[in-house]
């Protein structure tokens, strides 16, 4: 006769949690590089976020739940007046982070953005800190939110190298989420116990479908998704943290677990039998890889995958701006993943489109010499119809060196290429463009001008002497990292709330 029961015995927690719970407990950072390019991190992801509140579809996200709501030790929302609990502070944070999709970004198998995670670790400490220095306990610094910015970037970013979500469906967000609930759970405090806890009611929650980001669906739901993940991340490490027990096969269940249930879905692209099961593959130890190797949007404020297309088609501009008309043919020449997500032809219906469209962001800076938040708003493209018509006259094609030197750990290039041919029978050269600016190989490079854009972002919320502090600050690792977060976090803060 068959079975017919379970086996009622509680497993251990599965390996992965286990290994993420003792990285962020017992890991020791000793990397000057990713103590650093933290720092940097987390001045272009503050001056991203200040930069996206002047877009209204942006702000009318933010604030308290209840109007008037007073919250003691409330989080701040920098460049905004409101104080707010953690969970809301770290959704209206995550919010303006990603709202521009204007700062970092990490490419591999899965792709994703790991400074969301700043949402949850600066709401959280903020209010932690503010918490302890009125209980007479020392407050929480700066070093405690670079060191879970440098954690978090490592937790999503490893999963990333190997396993894709995207493949089956699933948005990138739910690293956000794991990486969020296991350095804030640490920050308030948690126990390996109520950080394993914490982990698996990550993984065991509804996952977010992709749908909002690919055509013809794509929409303003990918801006603040990182931010509802951030949010949910400090709700689970808080439920964690009340004694609530975890779910120890969250992963590996037979039948019920992330396995089984999300992560072996069959597809056209993975023609799986039903019986196959995929787990994760982690292929390197948590260390400080990712943040030392962590991608920068410098220049344009437009989806990873195009940024090199957009510096190739600003080089192109001035040969091609007077002849717009004599245009016959534009070749892309770019990677898989480009392909695959932001490759789209037709009508783009909003910004949310226009900025994770490859022709799109190829076209703009061809016919104006450059790329900016500005220029995917309706009443931008409305107002120049030679967009579109670039956009019809361009061809995408792969190039098999720039797929495969994307995924080798010691390239990780994001290549593309682009080549304009006229009617007259004459073309352009092919301006390739393998590295972005924020890439670590362009380092020297890029830092000053992301000096120079954190000032100009501030610039739109602060006044001058406030900059200079703000600047003179950040520009100190030793002075920041001693800083209280409280004290910091006041810096970025406008009017009373």
């Amino acid at each position: 006769m068959s079975a017919t029961f379970d086996l009622n015995e509680r497993p251990d927690y599965d390996d992965v949690l286990q290994k993420i719970a003792d990285y962020v407990l017992t890991y020791k950072i000793t990397s000057d590089e990713a103590w650093n390019t933290a720092r940097y991190c987390l001045m272009d992801t503050l001056g991203c976020g200040l930069l996206a509140l002047r877009f209204p579809e942006c702000t009318k996200h933010l604030g308290p739940i209840v109007e008037g709501t007073v919250v003691p030790h409330g989080a701040r929302v920098p460049g905004t007046p409101y104080r707010l609990d953690p969970v809301k502070a770290a959704w209206d944070i995550g919010c303006i982070i990603r709202w521009l999709d204007y700062n970092d970004t990490w490419l591999a198998a899965e792709w994703g953005h790991p400074s969301d995670n700043l949402g949850a670790i600066l709401a959280v400490a903020d209010h932690l800190s503010q918490k302890r220095v009125a209980e007479g306990k020392p407050a929480l610094t700066m070093r405690d939110v670079l060191e879970a910015m440098i954690m978090a970037h490592e937790i999503q970013g490893v999963l990333a190298l190997e396993n894709s979500f995207n493949r089956v469906g699933l948005d990138h967000v739910v690293l956000v989420k794991v990486a969020s609930t296991a350095v804030t759970a640490r920050l308030m405090g948690a126990s390996r116990e109520q950080l394993l806890s914490a982990l698996s009611h990550a993984w065991v929650d509804g996952q977010s479908l992709r749908t909002y980001r690919h055509a013809p669906n794509a929409g303003s739901r990918k801006s603040w998704a990182a931010g509802d993940a951030t949010s949910r991340a400090v709700r689970l490490a808080d439920i964690a943290m009340r004694g609530e027990m975890g779910i120890p096969g969250v992963l590996t269940a037979p039948q019920w677990g992330f396995y089984d249930v999300l992560f072996s879905k069959t597809n056209k692209d993975q023609k799986l039998k039903p019986e196959d099961k995929r787990q994760f593959s982690i292929s390197q130890e948590f260390g400080s890889y990712v943040m030392e190797n962590i991608l920068f949007k410098i220049s344009f404020p437009a989806e990873f995958h195009a940024q090199t297309a957009a510096e190739a088609a600003v080089t192109l501009h001035p040969e091609v701006k007077d002849r717009l008309n004599d245009i016959k043919k534009i070749v892309i020449t770019t990677h898989e993943s480009a392909i695959r997500i932001i490759s789209k032809v037709g009508k783009l219906a909003n910004a949310a489109d226009r900025d994770h469209c490859l022709q799109y962001m190829t076209a703009v800076p061809l016919a104006f010499g450059n790329l900016t938040a500005d220029h995917y708003e309706d009443s931008f493209h409305q107002a120049n119809p030679v967009i579109d018509e670039l956009r019809e006259k361009m061809e995408v094609v792969e190039d098999e060196r720039y797929t495969r030197e994307y995924l080798e750990p010691d390239k990780r290039s994001i290549a593309n290429a682009v080549q304009i041919f006229f009617t007259d029978g004459s073309s352009t050269d092919q301006v390739a463009v393998e590295y972005p600016i924020g890439h670590r190989r362009r380092r020297s490079e890029g830092m000053p001008q992301l000096e120079d854009k954190f000032r100009a972002n501030l610039a739109t919320r602060f006044p001058g002497s406030r900059c200079d502090g703000i600047m003179s600050l950040c520009s100190d690792q030793a002075i920041l990292e001693n800083t209280p977060v409280h004290e910091f976090s006041a810096l970025f803060a406008t009017g009373t709330g």
